[in-house]
């Protein structure tokens, strides 16, 4: 078989290398099938091979080094596919660890590109990663080590160090969403085998929320690293740890507040309803986170808001309802007084809900919550220029009147005098500002300006 030799350009792998990121080699040739090897000699080229895979070459120009690039993706695919086979696992020894680990190293921990300012993930495409083709090999077979019964997490522990951890938890920033998906599946498959570093994990993904919520309000793997936190959070021990409890507070109620939530609340979202699930007194403290980043001047989110306060009022228990019930009532009265019609006909969709108009909502805490809700819901049902919101507000405003119409009575009154006391309050003054006007005038002073 004819053997093809390339040699880099130094340049151009200056240009992609950082830190430790130095070429291994500076030529790079065929190397002889592993299945065409006899067995004795397969541990060496199997290490032949990982350092062959150490090159990096430069995918800005992508026809350049064209032969290398492609013996390179050859490689990373045979011992990729000689991993996945029962007998092809056995290589994975202690010996071959250090090199398997700074093959990794060298070809997915690198600076990732900065985004422009103008920038805007709702909108715009990602930039897709132009070294994929090697990438995504790379990806695949560091897995199918990470996820190998012959691999000790004891043994790999020597190798996989909390630094490549950090270096890892780095790579979630990736625009292109195709690696983000791998390093999530590797990084949830090493905090399965390496349970010693599971604290120091959930540590590291705390640091990135801090950034991004309190320094940069930039990055593009929060919702994948909510994902893993979701399975995580479903596996914690009841009765809560106080770090676990923690976390929640200073860590995910905050992911509430930048104006990126859209882009993660689903899986954020998720994450708060799997605390609520495991210990029902978590709802007290985040029913407060909420309510104190609720995005007021932003209709759009306060609908996702509300769609997340309803999938937890179904977690919530009468017990911490009591601890909550005038925060949660303001809440709802607020937003069907909202002047944005699709934040008021979601709260109204509340009493769509079952379980809300059984446990919550229910006949027997009207007389707690009716005298929060009565003025929004009248004022909504008396000609709402949105059909919708109008149909919905007179509904429920009939329901409790069938319910309970000594009650419906008493906040009708109740409604009635507060709106008569506003507008005396707001005619007097009318009276006191005008009267005030007058000496103004009298004095010689022009205050016409501040009307």
């Amino acid at each position: 078989m004819p053997r093809a030799d390339i040699t880099l350009p130094k340049s151009k792998e200056k240009k992609r290398f950082t830190g430790s990121r130095t070429p291994k080699m500076q030529t790079i040739r065929e190397l002889p099938a592993l299945s065409e090897t006899p067995m004795m000699k397969r541990e060496a080229l199997f290490r032949s091979k990982l350092q062959l895979c150490c090159v990096v070459f430069d995918f800005e120009d992508a026809d350049s080094d064209a032969r290398g690039k492609e013996i390179k993706r050859d490689t990373l695919i045979e011992i990729a596919e000689y991993v996945n086979t029962p007998i092809g696992q056995k290589i994975f020894t202690e010996a071959l660890m250090p090199d398997i680990v700074e093959m990794v190293k060298i070809n997915l921990f690198r600076a990732l590109p900065q985004q422009t300012e103008d920038f805007d993930p709702e909108e715009d495409e990602p930039a897709m990663e132009p070294a994929w083709p090697h990438l995504q090999v790379v990806y695949e077979f560091f897995l199918r080590f990470i996820v190998s019964s012959e691999v000790n997490g004891k043994i790999a522990k020597k190798y996989i160090d909390q630094n490549f951890i950090r270096n890892w938890i780095d790579l979630f920033d990736a625009e292109d969403p195709r690696e983000r998906d791998y390093v999530k599946t590797v990084l949830h498959r090493m905090y399965g085998k390496f349970m010693s570093y599971r604290s120091f994990i959930r540590k590291a993904i705390s640091q990135v929320f801090f950034r991004y919520i309190y320094e940069t309000g930039r990055h593009n793997g929060v919702g994948e690293l909510l994902e893993i936190l979701g399975s995580i959070i479903n596996g914690f021990a009841i009765p809560l740890k106080k770090e676990h409890l923690i976390f929640l507070e200073k860590a995910l109620l905050p992911l509430h507040k930048p104006r990126g939530v859209a882009l993660y609340h689903p899986q954020l979202s998720y994450c708060i309803t799997q605390y609520v699930e495991k210990e029902p007194d978590t709802l007290v403290p985040i029913l407060q986170g909420l309510v104190r980043f609720w995005p007021w001047m932003n209709a759009s989110k306060q609908v996702l808001f509300l769609n997340e306060l309803e999938e937890i009022l179904e977690l919530c228990r009468g017990e911490q309802l009591s601890l909550i019930q005038d925060d949660l009532y303001k809440l709802i009265a607020d937003c069907l007084a909202s002047p944005h019609f699709q934040v008021a006909e979601r709260a109204l969709y509340f009493w769509n809900s079952e379980h809300l108009c059984v446990n919550i909502l229910s006949q027997s805490r009207a007389s707690i919550f009716l005298p929060y809700v009565y003025g929004p819901l009248s004022k909504n049902s008396q000609g709402h220029w949105n059909q919708t919101v109008e149909g919905l507000a007179q509904s429920v405003l009939k329901m409790y009147m069938e319910m309970d119409s000594s009650l419906y009575d008493k906040c009708t009154r109740e409604y009635n005098e507060k709106t008569k006391a506003r507008e005396t309050e707001r005619e007097a003054a009318n009276r006191r500002w005008q009267s005030l006007l007058t000496d103004a005038q009298a004095l010689g002073v022009d205050i016409t300006d501040l009307t």
